[in-house]
């Protein structure tokens, strides 16, 4: 008994001790990495400053830039990152953050300039911030930012180069760089999936949607791009609003769900990319109780199915446990083990936004809420700046 005690507390201190250097050589390689990054940077920007000097006052002519790095990887084979398309993402990499140097020759007059990249709200800043990197004697200095109030140091030091260039190409707002900056370095984003959501424009997406995916999908990736899937308002300019406000509640709610159902092409067509129908009024049972989701799709980029619940009238809290119970049984029964926690979405005809950010954090199974529109609630002026219906019938 005393044996197997001892290999007992033999084997738990082994496992601590394991663990303890385990961690300690995780933490030296993230540091390295960290460091070796942050050099990187330096050199690239150091780099980018020496071609856009040189280029910019006419010094270097047409093709210069490739006559450099055609000579680079002769001299240094096997060198990567130096082709030509390289050298001038180092070179747009300092000149599109040069503004952030505290000796910077970028006039303020510009920096308050809507066009350029450095808004106004960073112009206050910028006699704080240091970003240095020279080239004397082919030497590099190492870059240094100190912490600008509003300015992402430590996730712009902490992301490649490589995400530096994808955000600097296919994002043009200073604000929406810090911001994707910050997302690509908190949520370790593969490049081809940052390029992915700055293309379905999350910036813009993000917050509109009341929903809870941050906390109830534990993927933050998935989470992300479900936020850019789903809008906060949709315009069913197909339903016949005539049938809707003159009976019951119920039948209102079935009057719009086959509208959707007939006209299926063109919610899905307005609700995003990658829908697949599934069925309307989906039966579920779950011990012997029967279920009807009012509208089940299949989306292939989040890989799950998404319940539609349509209710017509104001968001309830009670909705959101419906919503919950119906996601609880198609992950049990339908969901298929290589799919994604299914996704629900209410869509009401109006919502209080803040309230629904608030009681909606409660729940784990990922829900957002919407609302709706008919064409009978749009404005009369922008009505007329639409074609009639027998033309848009024709055009599809």
């Amino acid at each position: 008994m005393k044996d197997k005690s001892n290999k007992a507390a033999a084997s738990k201190e082994l496992a601590i001790a394991v663990q303890t250097i385990k961690d300690a050589v995780l933490q030296s390689q993230q540091r390295a990495l960290k460091a070796v990054n942050q050099e990187q940077l330096a050199l690239y920007y150091g780099i980018g400053r020496y071609i856009s000097s040189n280029t910019r006052n006419k010094n270097w002519g047409k093709g210069f830039i490739d006559a450099v790095s055609d000579q680079l990887r002769k001299e240094l084979p096997g060198l990567r990152g130096f082709s030509a398309r390289n050298l001038k993402n180092m070179r747009t990499f300092y000149e599109e953050w040069k503004g952030l140097e505290s000796n910077s020759a970028v006039p303020t007059a510009e920096l308050g300039n809507e066009k350029s990249p450095i808004l106004t709200e960073t112009t206050q800043k910028i006699n704080s911030a240091v970003l240095t990197a020279e080239i004397p004697d082919t030497q590099i200095h190492q870059l240094q930012l100190t912490n600008l109030e509003d300015f992402p140091v430590v996730a712009f030091l902490g992301i490649s180069f490589t995400h530096h260039t994808a955000i600097l190409t296919n994002v043009k707002s200073y604000n929406e760089r810090k911001f994707y900056i910050q997302y690509a370095f908190d949520y370790k984003v593969k490049v081809d999936d940052l390029e992915a959501l700055m293309k379905e424009d999350l910036y813009s997406h993000r917050g509109e949607l009341p929903n809870n995916f941050k906390k109830a999908i534990p993927d933050r990736l998935q989470a992300y791009r479900a936020i850019s899937m789903f809008k906060d308002d949709y315009l069913l300019d197909y339903i016949n609003a005539e049938e809707l406000f003159v009976r019951d509640k119920d039948r209102d709610e079935r009057v719009i769900e086959q509208g959707i159902v007939h006209n299926v092409k063109n919610f899905i067509m307005t609700f995003g990319k990658d829908f697949t129908f599934v069925g309307n009024q989906y039966h579920l049972e779950k011990f012997g109780v029967e279920e009807f989701p009012d509208l089940l799709f299949f989306n292939r980029e989040l890989s799950a199915l998404v319940c539609v619940e349509l209710k017509d009238g104001p968001f309830k809290t009670a909705y959101l446990g419906q919503l919950a119970g119906y996601l609880r049984i198609l992950d049990d029964e339908v969901r298929k083990p290589n799919e994604n926690p299914s996704i629900g979405i209410l869509l009401c005809k109006s919502a209080n936004k803040k309230y629904v950010e608030y009681v909606i954090q409660d729940y784990d199974k990922p829900m957002g809420v919407a609302t709706y529109r008919t064409s009978a609630e749009m404005d009369d002026r922008l009505k007329k700046l639409l074609p009639p219906v027998e033309e848009l019938e024709r055009l599809l």
